[in-house]
This record gives structure tokens, C-alpha cells and sequence, in this order.
């Protein structure tokens, strides 16, 4: 099994026919971290991963936007630090999306998305995303209100638009060189309430507990009816899904390497050349230089 093979197996290629209760968010692939196989394969993926951010960022022509969404405590912070641990801070740019501003709900849903793409050459992590306006904002219908729409705009339809908004968007940015890589963590409810009761038991982590998480697994159905028919309407040839399986810490970090490294490598990334003038250039620097004498 090779990291190529991890990505295929969890990317959503075929929309029409997904559905979220075909995926099993506790699957390994048979892998194992105690036999060290997983472990292995995600060290191994993390050092190919920086390679090619360095090439990224050499070559300058594409930019990379890595979108995480998943329910409370799926892991969506730990992929960050540790998929992305080997790479140069100077090359990646993180952001976190909370309660939208007032400028925000002053613009168009997709405002704040948009501002913070990243430029080429980089690796955008988005934590939560564009996602937040078909997910959260659905599942509390309410939060519409606070958006300032036009009262005729707001029909039944205005979910099946929006995805033809993002759809759209994320065509545009894969059309001027971003690609757009898309991350659901399927985590499974009983692996929340573990984790959830981990969060209380430790003193070091109950900073992380909020009472809206308890409010918001209340409506884990609802939550569940909304990822299927988002991810369903919006995996794309251009900005595809992938669900992976997150009830395992180490075995999601290692999907989301495999699917970033599978994508990215397939850009062909090189590095730049040199041309015959700067060459000449170089050859003289290196000759003053290697005469320089050393400091006695």
C-alpha cells in the first residue's frame, strides 16, 4: 500500500452516488501505529510533503488551499500541527474562521473566504471555511437574518445556490492556478462523546470545552443531513472531497499527507531554472569568492 492508494480510497469521485453512512470513520486500512506501519508511512509523508512545499514555493506558480471542516474535537487543529510540522513556516499561512464580523455580514458569503486566500507559491489552511455558510448557517436557519439579505433572495432554494456559488468560485480559483483540496472529518458521534469527557477529565485541555459543543451535538443528525448534501453538490474534478476517517488521530493525519502529496505532486513542480547570462554572473561571484583568502 503506498500513499497514492490512501488518497484514491477516500476521495470523493463519484458525488452522485455518496453517501456519508458508506464510510466508516474508524476504517484504517487495515494499517496499524503499535506495528509501526502507520507511523512509518505518515513520517514518510510528512518529509515528502515539505519537499514539495519547497518546490512550491520555488517555482511560484501555483498556490495550495487545504479546507478542513468536521464537527468539535474531529482533529481539524491537529492535522495543522502535525501534518504540517515539517513544513517552513514562511510557506504556509493558517486561518481560523469563528463568528463572521460586521464587515463580513456587510459582503457577500464567500467576502471573507476570498480575502484570505493564499497567494502563489504558499500552502492556505483554512480551519472551517466558505463551508461554515452551508453547514452551520443551515442547520440555524436564524443565523440568515444577521446577513442582511434581500427578504426575496431568502427562498428554499437559496442552499442549492449557494453550492453553485462555491462551485463556481472554486472553479475560478483551480482555472488561475490554486488547488483546492477539501477535507471532511468524518467523526463518528460516539468518538466525540469520548473525547468531549477526555476534554473535562483534563485539567490541561478544559480551556477547549465549551458548552455550545454540547448545543451543537445535539443537532448531530441535522449536522450529518447537511455535510452529505454539501459534499454531495460540491466535490468537484476541480476542488475535490475527501471524508476521512478521523475517529483515529494518526490514520486521519495520514490521509490528509497522502491526498495533499497525491495532488500536489501531480503539478509536475519544478525548480526554476537558471539562464545562460545568470550563470555567467555566478561563475565570476564564485571565483572572487573562492579567492578571497580565509581570516588568519
Amino acid at each position: 500500500m503506498n500513499l497514492s492508494e490512501i488518497a484514491k480510497r477516500f476521495r470523493i469521485d463519484k458525488p452522485d452516488e455518496f453517501r456519508l453512512a458508506d464510510y466508516d470513520p474508524a476504517d484504517d486500512m487495515g494499517l496499524s501505529i503499535d506495528k509501526g506501519d502507520g507511523k512509518a508511512m505518515l513520517a514518510e509523508g510528512i518529509k515528502r510533503l515539505n519537499d514539495l512545499q519547497d518546490l512550491l514555493y520555488a517555482e511560484t506558480r501555483w498556490a495550495v488551499l487545504v479546507v478542513l471542516q468536521g464537527m468539535d474535537t474531529a482533529g481539524k487543529d491537529g492535522i495543522i500541527e502535525h501534518v504540517m510540522s515539517a513544513i517552513n513556516p514562511q510557506g504556509c499561512e493558517v486561518h481560523s474562521f469563528k463568528q463572521p464580523s460586521a464587515e463580513d455580514l456587510d459582503h457577500n458569503f464567500l467576502f471573507r473566504a476570498a480575502r484570505h486566500l493564499p497567494p502563489r507559491g504558499l500552502i492556505g489552511i483554512f480551519n472551517r471555511s466558505h463551508y461554515e455558510e452551508v453547514l452551520v448557517v443551515r442547520v440555524h436557519p436564524d443565523l440568515l437574518d444577521k446577513q442582511k439579505l434581500p427578504p426575496s433572495l431568502v427562498t428554499k432554494d437559496i442552499w442549492r445556490q449557494r453550492f453553485e456559488d462555491i462551485c463556481g468560485f472554486e472553479r475560478h480559483l483551480a482555472r488561475s492556478g490554486t488547488l483546492v483540496l477539501k477535507f471532511f472529518l468524518n467523526l463518528s458521534r460516539e468518538e466525540q462523546r469520548r473525547r468531549l469527557l477526555a476534554r473535562l477529565d483534563d485539567p490541561e485541555k478544559r480551556w477547549k470545552f465549551s458548552m455550545g459543543d454540547i448545543a451543537e451535538r445535539a443537532l448531530w443528525p441535522k449536522y450529518m443531513e447537511a455535510y452529505e448534501d454539501a459534499i454531495r453538490s460540491t466535490s468537484t474534478d476541480e476542488a475535490p472531497w475527501h471524508v476521512v476517517p478521523a475517529d483515529k488521530k494518526w490514520f486521519a493525519r495520514l490521509v490528509v499527507a497522502s491526498a495533499m502529496i497525491d495532488a500536489i505532486e501531480r503539478l509536475g513542480l519544478k525548480n526554476p531554472t537558471v539562464d545562460d547570462a545568470a550563470l555567467k554572473e555566478m561563475d565570476k561571484v564564485r571565483k572572487t569568492l573562492e579567492a578571497e583568502k580565509p581570516p588568519k
